[in-house]
């Protein structure tokens, strides 16, 4: 979701403008991924590191949050999409947190669509905190550590009953991975668009897919 800022600044606009738009995006990419028949959607919404931006921007961020899914909760169960979120959620304010956890619990039986929101989400961190889990398992005799394959690790992963991605989309040009689900895009396929993400609508979804279907995929192998 990169180009809130630009989309903003482009426009003489603040910051927070930029965001806004960016959130308008998102409904549009829900309902393209349905019709395109997508099952499943990781957007990286907040990352870790973002804490460091400046303060009113992240506040504002974070009232926005709770905003867009009091105000979206409804179109959400209409369409019949679960959210779910990857990240360290309990550190999040409680408004926030409380917000989130209402819309996982509210669309937890919907089956059309599941969207991951990657929300004070690092890679980096995801795995370690797969890796701490696994330890206090292991210590607590519960896994021999001669068992400990790829599956375990992704089991303990922030939500292992998503599958890995099959394409990651880099929207404003930016050619970095940016610390996302690094464990789960192993093998995915690349898409990078100069289109800011506030622009990015169901027809840039739809040539991203296009692009992505004529491509012939490895998986490692030749």
């Amino acid at each position: 979701m990169d180009g809130n800022g630009r989309w903003a600044a482009a426009r003489g606009l603040p910051r927070v403008a930029g965001h806004r738009e960016g959130a308008k995006a998102v409904r549009e990419l829900i309902a393209g991924a349905i019709e395109l028949g997508v099952k499943s959607l990781t957007i990286y919404s907040f990352s870790s590191e973002n804490w460091s931006r400046p303060k009113d921007e992240v506040s504002g961020l974070m009232l926005l949050f709770v905003e867009v899914l009091e105000r979206e909760l409804a179109n959400l169960e209409k369409l019949r999409v679960r959210v779910l979120v990857a990240g360290a959620i309990d550190e999040l304010p409680d408004e926030t947190a409380d917000a989130f956890r209402r819309t996982i619990e509210r669309t937890a039986l919907n089956d059309v669509l599941t969207l991951v929101v990657a929300l004070n989400y690092g890679g980096r961190e995801e795995i370690a905190n797969a890796v701490r889990s696994i330890a206090r398992e292991v210590k607590a005799g519960d896994l021999d550590p001669s068992a400990i394959t790829e599956h375990t690790v992704a089991e303990h992963l922030y939500v292992p009953e998503v599958p890995d991605p099959d394409l990651v989309i880099r929207t404003s040009g930016e050619m970095r991975v940016s610390n996302f689900l690094l464990w789960q895009i192993a093998y995915a396929e690349f898409y990078v668009t100069s289109v800011l993400w506030p622009d990015f609508d169901r027809h840039e979804l739809l040539r991203a897919i296009l692009d992505f279907q004529s491509r012939s995929r490895r998986f490692g192998g030749r």
